[in-house]
């Protein structure tokens, strides 16, 4: 909220070089402002009473939005790659995805991997937990799992995330 927008009863003002200038009436705040040839912005709504600023709006809104534009660059989302295998897979088989899921890792992606059931494979579930556990064990250096061997219907799948320093 901005100049006469600002409805509250009394206000904290600060001035535009920083200093405090007080409690005072939202009123005499604007007047402030206008003296001064500037904007009354309401900095901290929620507080008691509501802080206010005398500043220009349009140099505050543009040092808002680079401020929120360099914190949106510094940020990295996390994407969940997935690795898809059969109960049946074979050790060299099982050597590549290990080392496609320490790729995925080491880029800062965290991992899924699957263990896809079909047919008679259904019956022999639990026997084939063993996949995931090798699979967890061989990234143990560089990986944790943040969500162990867990069933979902035709698939059993395990988290893994990269260990923090």
């Amino acid at each position: 909220m901005i100049n006469e927008q600002i409805r509250d009863r009394e206000v904290r003002l600060i001035g535009e070089d920083g200093e405090q200038l007080g409690i005072m009436s939202a009123r005499d705040a604007y007047l402030r402002a206008q003296d001064a040839g500037l904007d009354l912005v309401k900095i901290a709504p929620m507080a008691k009473p509501p802080v206010c600023k005398i500043v220009d709006y349009g140099k505050y809104r543009y040092d808002q939005a680079r401020r929120e534009k360099e914190a949106r660059k510094k940020q990295h989302i996390v994407e969940i790659k997935e690795i898809r295998m059969s109960p049946n897979i074979d050790e060299n088989d099982l050597n590549t995805k290990i080392g496609a899921a320490k790729k995925f890792l080491t880029k800062g992606d965290k991992v899924k991997v699957t263990l896809r059931f079909r047919g008679r494979e259904m019956a022999h579930m639990n026997a084939s937990k063993h996949i995931l556990d090798e699979f967890a064990e061989a990234l143990t250096d560089i990986a944790n799992v943040e969500k162990p061997a867990k069933v979902e219907g035709r698939n059993m799948s395990i988290v893994l995330g990269q260990k923090r320093k």
